[in-house]
């Protein structure tokens, strides 16, 4: 399977880092053909233009070189995993941005009839790899707007029977290094099972 890992953290040291590497991995060992977009690395501009946003309205939504590589490679995959932290209850704004910046008219739905017709069929899997710094049961009641984003809106654009996969760890700050360790060797076991 082709599979876009998108990973969206400033610090090529940090734990989110550790399990974008684990997940690159786990998805090689499986035998999966495997494209890695490290936002912060790359430097991607996650703000909309104005510029952008007139052609939003257009049948020719990408106005800018840096996005239409990136939508290529969502044409590309069959399977889209995203590895970030969960900061105030929702996606980085990096990660945010490229959602808006590259799932665009043209790329992920199109408007006809006042209606959303999805265009990312081709993919099959959306995952989900993230770490919170608070309890499972805060998260639940602020929403998880992160998750909600990707398996539920993002979701709506994918395959008809397209699979969801969560992986979380809850108060990462308090947990010691043996639970971080496990962690990763869960992601990395199951994405090579994807």
């Amino acid at each position: 399977m082709r599979v876009l890992v998108v990973h969206a953290h400033p610090s090529t040291e940090s734990f989110s880092a550790a399990l974008a590497g684990a997940a690159v991995a786990g998805l090689r060992r499986g035998g999966h053909e495997v494209r890695l977009l490290d936002l912060y690395r790359e430097g991607f501009r996650p703000a909309m233009s104005a510029e952008e946003r007139r052609a939003y309205d257009t049948t020719e939504a990408i106005v800018s070189a840096d996005v239409a590589d990136h939508a290529a490679q969502v044409r590309w995959a069959e399977a889209l995993v995203f590895v970030y932290p969960t900061w105030w209850s929702g996606l980085p704004a990096i990660l945010k941005g490229w959602l808006d910046r590259v799932l665009v008219p043209g790329v992920a739905f199109e408007l006809r009839d006042e209606r959303v017709r999805p265009l990312l069929r081709n993919i099959r899997h959306v995952v989900g790899i993230t770490t919170y710094g608070s309890a499972r049961r805060f998260v639940a009641l602020t929403g998880d707007g992160g998750r909600r984003t990707l398996h539920r809106a993002l979701r709506m654009l994918t395959a008809r029977r397209c699979r969801r996969h969560w992986f979380a760890l809850h108060e990462l700050d308090s947990v010691g290094a043996e639970a971080r360790a496990a962690f990763v060797r869960r992601v990395e076991t199951e994405l090579a099972g994807l």
